[in-house]
């Protein structure tokens, strides 16, 4: 299906036109259209193995790390074609951060953890780096815990804490995009709700995609749903829509428990 109509251009923030996706002989992802919208929440789902996180790597170029992998078709942010081969991969994979299934915080300080980014390629002053360092930790909702202790190895952190440390970490670089794919399945359920309430606070100012595999998480956190089966993009509506009145029976039997 052709949903590359479903948002307007001018709230289109991400244009993915007839994209396909292969490792080596085998295609991952088959002919998806859609649009994202900017500065709203949209969901992937679908069930293990359906194309998700390939999907959501597409974005900004990850799957390049993959030397079987091959992509067809265009995906076009703010107007470029990020396929095209002159478009520079530092400067995509600052604008469009990703924060893991799994926390994964470099084994240095909470504040180098944060300053990382910040020390490539930029020129910025001890003070401008340490203002930055404190605003994403603002941002990430972990400041108030971590600011009497910022040159403690991060890996002290408890899970839930790291996960919103490299939610900062990837604030840090003022992104426009956020990727986050399956980022509250190593987590407790407490961290789980304060990372989906910083998902919800995010959205004023960044364009968020979520992969995951929980329903209630994706009813809670999205504007817009995308439902993958099998690399096929089966449906792509507003959240409420999707889980209220869903256009094709396939996704009804994904969202009511019947497979997946």
């Amino acid at each position: 299906m052709d949903y590359s109509k479903l948002i307007s251009p001018a709230e289109t923030k991400i244009l993915v036109e007839n994209l396909n996706l292969f490792y080596g002989n085998k295609q991952v992802l088959s002919e998806i259209n859609l649009a994202i919208p900017e500065k709203k929440v949209t969901a992937i789902i679908g069930p293990s193995g359906c194309g998700k996180s390939s999907f959501v790597r597409v974005l900004n170029r990850m799957n390049d790390l993959i030397p079987e992998a091959r992509v067809e078709g265009r995906v076009i942010i703010d107007g470029e074609n990020i396929y095209d081969q002159d478009v520079d991969l530092v400067a995509l994979r600052k604008k469009v951060g990703m924060v893991f299934q799994k926390p994964n915080p470099f084994p240095k300080s909470i504040f180098d953890n944060v300053a990382y980014g910040l020390r490539i390629g930029n020129h910025l002053s001890k003070a401008e780096i340490e203002a930055r360092v404190e605003n994403s930790l603002k941002q990430a909702a972990l400041w108030e815990e971590v600011k009497d202790r910022l040159h403690q190895n991060a890996l002290k952190l408890s899970g839930g804490q790291q996960q919103r440390l490299c939610i900062a970490r990837a604030l840090a670089v003022e992104p426009e995009i956020i990727l986050f794919d399956e980022p509250c399945s190593a987590i407790d359920p407490i961290a789980t709700a304060r990372v989906e309430e910083l998902i919800h606070q995010l959205k004023k100012n960044y364009t968020v995609i979520i992969v995951t595999h929980n329903m209630q998480q994706a009813a809670r956190v999205s504007d817009f749903t995308a439902f993958l089966w099998l690399g096929e993009l089966i449906e792509y509506d507003r959240t409420e829509k999707i889980f209220t009145n869903p256009a094709h029976k396939l996704t009804e039997d994904y969202i009511t428990g019947r497979f997946g």
